[in-house]
């Protein structure tokens, strides 16, 4: 997903409070939306941390779009 515009819309489709941040919790909804029932908050919050550039342990769009930009 390198195209910027489908990156915000994945991006706002997950951050379901709107606060423009992706917690562990909302990470872990979202997967289960898709069909991920296996994965733990533990596991969305180490996800979460992993691409946590600032530590503040949410994700922001550009922390978002950073990952999937490799």
């Amino acid at each position: 997903m390198a195209d910027i515009e489908e990156a915000r819309k994945h991006f706002a489709r997950i951050d379901a409070d709107g606060d423009g941040f992706i917690t562990a919790a909302e990470f872990k909804t979202a997967l289960a939306q898709e069909g991920d029932w296996n994965v733990t908050e533990a596991v969305a919050d180490a996800i979460i941390k992993s691409r946590d550039l600032d530590g503040d342990k949410v994700l922001s769009f550009d922390e978002f779009w950073a990952h999937l930009s490799k």
